[in-house]
């Protein structure tokens, strides 16, 4: 089954200090074995000028879900994990089973 690793990045306190982290993170990100695709996005900013729900996301896919545990056990993702805990902005990475319609 096609996984997707997907890490959904709170709004950081400086964004633009924070954006060096970020692409360093995605750097690693593509290092990662089994890797079939990458995907970073930057939320957009909400109309009502209120803070929105998440800074960005980067979504790593995988052909299985077996790809994708054995990818987090290498070094690089050892180090993304360190860049995105060590920036002090809190994230959140979810596996998801992909459900192509």
């Amino acid at each position: 089954m096609a996984t997707k690793i997907t890490f959904i990045i709170n709004n950081p306190a400086d964004p633009s200090a924070f954006e060096p982290t970020y692409e360093r993170a995605v750097e690693l990100a593509a290092q990662l074995p089994g890797l079939q695709r990458l995907e970073s996005a930057k939320v957009w900013p909400k109309e009502d000028q209120t803070p929105t729900p998440a800074y960005r996301t980067l979504d790593l896919y995988f052909e299985t879900y077996e790809n994708a545990s054995a990818a987090v056990t290498v070094p690089a993702a050892g180090e993304l994990f360190h860049e995105l805990v060590s920036s002090g902005t809190p994230f959140m990475p979810l596996f998801s089973d992909i459900e192509e319609r």
